[in-house]
């Protein structure tokens, strides 16, 4: 099926074309893949392999080439310095609270704080007590805190941390009274999971390698039981495809274990992948020491359950989109489940239902028009919903704060309203002001900001939601420069929040634009799956006729125009600019899946099968060329600028991804326009650090400025 052509043909680069850019050397050495009787060039499969000096110090020309040229051009320190401003005049930012033992965890990031540390207060109203700050525990570390999990009787608490975004975890675990580290210490982890009841041990994913550029490194996970106060050498195997083969776990699959509160009497294990179906299975909590369990399957990916998975009584409920596109919520026995006669407790709506919370006596549900959210409350006791009035329109964020209390935090924000938390009583349905986060504080120019919610024609004639955001006053005349970013994969929805990055730009006469393409579930789940595999084209499209919409209505045109694709994103920009060149001055591929035939071996690719294909597949190897940026770069044709993005230790999109990318249009465009690589050595897909991630952005976003010719981005001199 597949058939290898190796052959060197090396190309020197940087005299002829980009006379006056002096890239770095790029050779092309032609690899060809064939699947299924077609044939595929990849001319810069080299770099593929991180650990040759060559390749490194590819990388490393690559990100000196880009901060020199950055370091010329004005207004990205000054970016810098507004997020600064901006940051030490909010209040304190908290997260994670979670209660346990009568006692509030939580972490807190202070104004000017480069990370968050961990705390926790003994009721709502007492002080504040710190437990770690990942800042001081290792000198010479900038560390960032992956899980602060309590145990149920708040007198544990376990701590991962890790460094430079490289989202490999080492787990401790302190002593909440001392504050003190127990002898308990396990290195290289994918991360902890939870505690069990009696507090006497926890679960955490193994892997078999910390390396994020070994393409076996992620392979056959398992979830492992440290006991308290052993060798974690001898951390039995509870669950994976080893300990149980007759559940036939994928080798790309992580296989994951948690207990309920509100299900003490059972254990529960599942398949995590990217797809959103989940596989579910459980046992009687008495065969949690046994050695062996005798799972038995609670869901299927055939049963089309995505979310909200939790009991009431003797019913376990979930949100399912069989039958309905919307999503609803249903339920079912959980000694004897059959989620094909399932009870629908929430109906479908003509909104789509987002999530499921509940608390101790209800649930609260997330529902979206598209765009903003809506809350609902579902009463399990005499099966009746009812609406939430919100205190203003925007996206909702929610959280049970104990599963003995119908106390959520709420917070809420919108493209122009910045995040505001309250505390609702689900019972009284009344707000007030939350114990955590205050409300933010900004200048008074960030008030002047317009938001129009429109829909655009695409080219198959759908329509596709577009968020505008301006500055009060903007003129439709066609010389603004304008900003698009935009992801469409996972069903993720691209969903409005107040962005420190976003507004920075606006209030400089930048308009900024959303699409809400297809790839996304604005709509639905079928929405979700119109940008899915051999749908695929839809997500660069819909981003396109955006485009075209923003230029026709007068906010921008093609020279002032810059686009963004992070992540999987980076499938959406890549094509859209080699689909499109005309109609963009420049684009930033973020950490960006540019490579999306070369994707499932990295060593994330294989878990992502499940969204994008794969090539051993007839069908999906010709989706993902379809996908494929770097496979649609064509020589002699004029590209718009380009700066990609790689966080070093990234364990989701290997640095190759979008270096290959970045390779091919250095060599391929005949414009004048610059294509540069950044490279994060203190970052992976991101980083919780914000003067790495400030630094990060004011580079990518001051790129696309000064290319779209924003006079405050323009070179020094």
């Amino acid at each position: 099926m597949r058939n290898i052509l190796v052959f060197a043909m090396v190309v020197l680069f940087g005299t002829t074309v980009f006379a006056q850019w002096n890239y770095p050397t790029t050779k092309k050495i032609k690899v060809s893949d064939t699947y299924f009787g077609v044939t595929y060039n990849d001319n810069y499969r080299w770099l593929e392999d991180m650990k040759n000096p060559e390749v490194a110090s590819w990388f490393k020309q690559q990100a000196d080439l880009t901060d020199a040229t950055m370091n010329t051009i004005s207004g990205r320190d000054e970016l810098i310095a507004e997020w600064r401003k901006l940051d030490k005049l909010q209040p304190a930012s908290y997260g994670n609270m979670t209660k346990e033992g009568g006692r509030i965890f939580f972490q807190k990031r202070m104004p000017g704080e480069k990370v968050s540390k961990v705390y926790y207060r003994e009721n709502m109203d007492s002080p504040e007590i710190l437990l770690f700050d990942p800042l001081t525990f290792i000198d010479g570390k900038t560390l960032s805190v992956g899980d602060a999990i309590p145990s149920y009787d708040g007198k544990k608490l376990i701590i991962s941390y890790s460094e430079n975004g490289a989202e490999v975890s080492t787990i401790q675990v302190m002593d909440v009274d001392t504050k003190k580290f127990l002898p308990d210490l396990i290195p290289a982890t994918a991360g902890a999971m939870g505690w069990t009841f009696d507090n006497s041990a926890f679960m955490y994913m193994w892997i078999k390698s910390a390396d994020n550029n070994d393409p076996e490194g992620r392979l056959n996970p398992k979830t492992k039981l440290h006991t308290l106060g052993t060798d974690s050498d001898t951390d039995s195997d509870f669950f994976s495809n080893e300990t149980y083969p007759n559940l036939n776990i994928e080798s790309k699959s992580y296989p994951y274990v948690y207990l309920s509160k509100h299900a003490k009497d059972y254990v529960f294990a599942g398949e995590g992948t990217v797809q959103n179906e989940m596989t579910l299975f459980y046992a009687p909590i008495s065969q949690f020491d046994s050695g062996e369990i005798a799972w038995k399957t609670l869901s299927k990916t055939t049963d089309k359950l995505v979310g909200g998975l939790d009991v009431f009584d003797d019913k376990i409920y979930a949100i399912t989109y069989k039958d309905a596109d919307n999503y609803k919520l249903v339920s079912t026995d959980l000694k004897n489940p059959n989620w094909d006669n399932a009870t629908v407790v929430v109906p479908e709506k003509t909104m789509i239902l987002k999530s499921s919370i509940r608390c101790k006596d209800y649930f609260l549900l997330r529902y979206s028009d598209g765009i903003n959210s809506h809350l609902y409350k579902y009463n399990p006791k005499n099966n009746t919903t009812s609406k939430v009035e919100l205190p203003f329109i925007g996206t909702v964020y929610f959280r049970s704060l104990d599963s003995k209390s119908n106390e959520y935090l709420v917070g809420v924000t919108s493209w122009n309203k910045p995040f505001t938390e309250f505390l609702f009583n689900a019972e009284t349905e009344k707000f007030k002001a939350s114990p955590f986060n205050k409300p933010s504080v900004y200048p008074a120019e960030y008030n002047d900001l317009v938001v129009e919610e429109v829909e655009v024609k695409g080219h198959d004639g759908v329509m596709i939601p577009l968020s505008i955001i301006y500055k009060k006053g903007t003129k439709k005349e066609g010389s603004n420069v304008c900003f698009m970013d935009s992801y469409g994969a996972y069903g993720y929805s691209m969903t409005p929040y107040f962005s420190d990055r976003y507004a920075s730009l606006a209030v400089k006469n930048v308009v900024i634009a959303v699409p809400h393409v297809r790839g996304g579930s604005e709509k639905g789940e079928a929405w979700y799956k119109a940008g899915f595999k051999t749908t695929k084209p839809n997500t660069w499209k819909d981003f396109i006729s955006c485009a075209e919409y923003l230029i026709d209505q007068g906010f921008t045109q093609s020279s002032k125009l810059s686009g963004m694709g992070t992540s999987a994103g980076g499938i959406l920009i890549s094509r859209a600019i080699t689909e499109r060149p005309d109609l963009f001055a420049a684009a930033i591929c973020n950490v960006g899946c540019a490579n999306a035939m070369r994707l499932e071996f990295s060593s994330n690719g294989p878990v992502n099968i499940p969204e994008f294909g794969t090539v051993n597949d007839n069908i999906e190897s010709k989706a993902l060329y379809e996908m494929d940026g770097m496979q649609h770069v064509k020589e002699g044709v004029e590209y718009p600028a380009v700066i990609c993005i790689a966080g070093w230790t990234d364990p989701r999109v290997a640095a190759w991804q979008p270096g290959k990318f970045a390779a091919a249009v250095q060599n391929a465009s005949a414009s004048d326009k610059p294509v540069l690589m950044k490279v994060n050595y203190d970052n992976g897909h991101f980083t919780e650090d914000r003067e790495v991630t400030w630094a990060n952005f004011a580079d990518q976003l001051a790129f696309a400025m000064w290319q779209s010719g924003h006079p405050d981005f323009q070179p020094k001199g």
